[in-house]
């Protein structure tokens, strides 16, 4: 397995389809990266040789947020919208969906299971 950015992506994958195992980059992204490194996306990651991993690697830490990194941009950026206290700081404190969806029926995912009801017996 090829180790880009501290993250193992998989051999038996394309390379346009295992950048995507790394936190930050999409399909597009992936598809961008290797049209500019001149990588056929096609080609499985195992038939890579160490000079184009590395041609990935150093392109990737150079253009783009990507692992760690992102990750601690979001969550500081969520940290922020709570100690301000708006809206959206308020749904992310209270575990509730941010983006104006309905809560009536759905949000299972952001609330969690249904409470259970303990029935008293007669």
């Amino acid at each position: 397995m090829a180790r880009i950015v501290g993250v193992e992506i998989p051999n038996d994958k394309k390379v346009e389809i295992a950048l995507t195992y790394i936190y930050g980059i999409g399909k597009t992204r992936a598809k961008q990266i290797c049209e500019s490194i001149n990588v056929d996306p096609n080609k499985k990651v195992r038939e890579l040789n160490d000079e184009e991993i590395s041609k990935i690697a150093n392109f990737i830490q150079q253009n783009f947020k990507v692992e760690g990194e992102l990750r601690s941009e979001v969550m500081s950026n969520i940290k922020r919208l709570i100690d301000i206290g708006c809206y959206r700081g308020l749904r992310h404190k209270l575990g509730l969906p941010v983006r104006g969806q309905k809560t009536k029926s759905n949000a299972r995912t952001r609330k969690g299971p249904r409470p259970s009801r303990i029935k008293k017996k007669k």
